[in-house]
């Protein structure tokens, strides 16, 4: 019998892997998946469920959900990818990671299975959080998309409610190079009868969902019709915020801990989602939500959204990785006091990248670097590629190096940021 570490690298060198190799590992229909749950009994069947898609604040907006479900008392099961340390960060109860002897004994159940469909890696893990979530007899599962949403493996369930989050351009090659093409993707999660809540929309993604919709009869709300940010203020860690009602002269103030202000957007997706459930009987109130958000990290143990994870001088995380989001990333930098930037970033090669570097600021350090995925972009391309926009550094063979660097020439009052992808994240965090 395989023990834990084989079995990692069994199931991440036997299936094929979107974060090592790209679209070659994304399955375009369900089939795999299918099978897979027959063969397992249908565990999705065996538990209620939330299913959150979107290009950006995805994991966010899971996590949140799950703290607030956790906080109103419910077993919640919680599936998110890809991982930033260990694998079993995908499937967590109640915070808590699977074990490592569940994994093992699963991939062993499946390993015949694998052997004559041919899975892809995301195929399986799919299949084993659903497994381990009807096992643990979950009250309820947070389930979030891994790519797009219609054909995604998690597209298989009927939640109680759907959320996407927002749209913008993220592996265009596999959703589309158009705002529509892409929503049209992700709103393939709404399901008949079951209610929709869309965070952000813009006037060419609207439709799109209206349309799909009124076709499965599906409510649908939009969460920026319902609330606006009123005020803000955000500090390393704590982000407070005034919500308004646009209905009313109703104003609370919520206390994260995750003290990204692009966290002001999930928030408002979040409210709305929240008050979907408790029309639906789950005990979300404003009291459970307002609790909830102070603990979020300790809670679901959330990593890698602006956070603080060391000081003098400030070391800031982030998975930002994709234009929308290292965007918000330029304005969270544009609101810090420091005395000078330095930025430890690299990419993936199927990403955005000059669209990337042309809103990073050129009033900064840069540390190019790459993490230990094939999928990487080699960091001399990188920094070549930066040179183009005016973006000035050096190269690192490892994102160890490229953090040390950064951190020997640092003076105290000046701020580190690392982003570009969740992989070199995960690496700063292991």
């Amino acid at each position: 019998m395989l023990n834990y570490k084989e079995t990692i690298d069994y199931l991440f060198h036997k299936l094929p892997m979107f974060s090592h190799i790209g679209s070659a590992a994304f399955k375009k229909d369900l089939t795999n998946t299918i099978l897979l749950c027959e063969a397992l009994g249908n565990p999705q069947k065996q538990f209620k469920s939330i299913h959150i898609a979107g290009t950006n604040g995805k994991g966010s907006t899971s996590h949140i959900l799950a703290a607030i479900l956790q906080t109103g008392g419910y077993k919640t099961g919680l599936y998110t990818s890809p991982h930033l340390v260990d694998f079993r960060e995908r499937i967590k109860v109640d915070g808590v990671w699977c074990d490592e002897q569940f994994v093992i004994n699963f991939t062993q159940k499946v390993i015949p299975l694998i052997e004559k469909i041919e899975p892809s890696f995301f195929e399986i893990t799919v299949a084993m959080a659903f497994y381990y979530f009807a096992l643990q007899k979950v009250d309820i599962a947070v389930i979030e998309v891994g790519l797009g949403g219609r054909l995604d493996s998690t597209n298989i369930i009927t939640p109680e409610l759907c959320v996407i989050t927002n749209i913008g351009f993220d592996h265009t090659n596999m959703l589309g190079n158009t705002l529509p093409e892409i929503a049209y993707e992700k709103a393939g999660i709404i399901k008949p009868n079951i209610p929709v809540v869309i965070g952000e929309s813009v006037p060419k993604t609207r439709p799109v969902f209206i349309e799909k919709a009124n076709k499965e009869s599906a409510p649908i709300i939009f969460a920026q019709e319902e609330r606006y940010v009123a005020d803000f203020n955000s500090d390393p860690h704590l982000l407070t915020v005034e919500v308004a009602s646009k209905h009313n002269d109703n104003h609370e103030t919520y206390h994260l801990d995750l003290s990204g202000i692009y966290q002001t957007k999930n928030l408002l997706t979040v409210l709305e989602a929240a008050h979907q459930l408790q029309k639906l009987g789950y005990n979300t109130s404003t009291n459970v939500i307002k609790k909830a958000l102070t603990n979020v990290k300790r809670l679901t143990g959330l990593h890698g959204r602006w956070e603080l994870i060391s000081t003098n001088p400030n070391v800031i995380v982030d998975v930002a990785h994709n234009p929308d989001g290292v965007k918000q990333l330029v304005e969270q930098i544009e609101l810090c006091t420091y005395s000078h930037l330095h930025i430890v970033i690299g990419m993936a090669k199927d990403k955005d990248i000059d669209s990337i570097l042309a809103l990073l600021p050129k009033l900064a350090t840069y540390y190019f670097t790459k993490a230990q995925i094939p999928r990487a972009l080699e960091e001399n391309l990188l920094k070549e590629k930066a040179k183009e926009f005016s973006l000035e550094g050096t190269a690192y063979l490892t994102v160890k190096d490229a953090l040390e660097s950064a951190k020997n020439v640092s003076k105290k009052e000046d701020l580190i940021v690392v982003c570009g992808s969740v992989f070199v994240v995960g690496e700063v965090l292991a």
